[in-house]
């Protein structure tokens, strides 16, 4: 006859878990000998490595009790099921392995495969690495919201990239947000770029402000914010853009008539 200790330390398990295991009702309690000990048997002993070994298998304690009372055929049925829930968790885990490995690269946190190769041509033609982290957090906003649509933005987004003034906006913006002494003598070269890429788009039929209805404004009240929080001086970005006829950031649109 075995004490608790004994048990325990023959099946591979603590005291503390066959406690638990008692306390739950999965493994009978014996009654208290003479000397007010409790004393286990060879039966106890072939319960409790039954339970060990299905628990380790990663069977739910809630239901190694069923299994252990079940005739053959309820015992396989069982057993495909719970399986049937490991592989699943499993693919949950790889999903998981991934995105770790993804963080890595450091720009991959929250953002799509598709989102972290951008960022990596944007270092390629030139950006610094505070616009990158800029652009990295408003496409966060975007992959939450819209995740289906990254791959395709994202292959028009490297096609822009081949204009060379986007290029420029991009270089220049990236030696502004890099210069902390609040000299903002730039800021009429980047809104002169900006506005010239619009007029682009603008002529070329690519901005329409009737199709943004499609979206909700949460989101881009959310961009919009994003950009005033990144730098005091986004404000005046948004005053000299109005100076040349353009009102909003993420939804720009023409103004009536240019302020004169």
């Amino acid at each position: 006859m075995l004490t608790i200790g004994q048990l325990a330390a023959y099946a591979g398990v603590t005291v503390r878990a066959v406690r638990h295991y008692h306390q739950i009702g999965l493994l009978p309690e014996p009654e208290r000998d003479a000397s007010g000990y409790r004393r286990y048997g060879a039966t106890a002993v072939v319960s409790l490595i039954k339970i060990r070994t299905l628990a380790s298998a990663g069977v739910p304690l809630s239901e190694i009790g069923q299994m252990l009372e079940a005739d053959a055929p309820a015992f396989a049925e069982a057993v495909q099921r719970i399986d049937s829930h490991l592989r699943k968790e499993i693919e949950r885990l790889e999903i998981n392995r991934k995105q770790i490995a993804q963080l890595a690269a450091g720009n991959s946190l929250a953002v799509p495969p598709e989102v972290t190769v951008y960022l990596d041509r944007l270092r390629e033609i030139g950006a610094s690495e505070r616009v990158v982290e800029a652009e990295r957090d408003a496409w966060i906003l975007v992959a939450a919201r819209w995740p289906e649509s990254i791959p395709a933005v994202m292959i028009e987004k490297h096609a822009q990239l081949e204009n060379p003034h986007l290029v420029r906006l991009y270089r220049i913006g990236s030696e502004i947000l890099d210069n902390d002494t609040g000299d903002d003598s730039r800021l009429e070269e980047v809104a002169d770029i900006m506005a010239g890429l619009l007029e682009q788009a603008s002529a070329a039929g690519e901005i329409n402000p009737g199709e943004v209805g499609c979206y909700d404004d949460l989101s881009f009240d959310l961009l919009d914010a994003l950009f005033l929080e990144s730098d005091p001086r986004a404000e005046r970005m948004l005053e000299l853009m109005r100076e040349r006829g353009w009102s909003g950031w993420i939804r720009p649109e023409r103004q009536a008539e240019p302020p004169g």
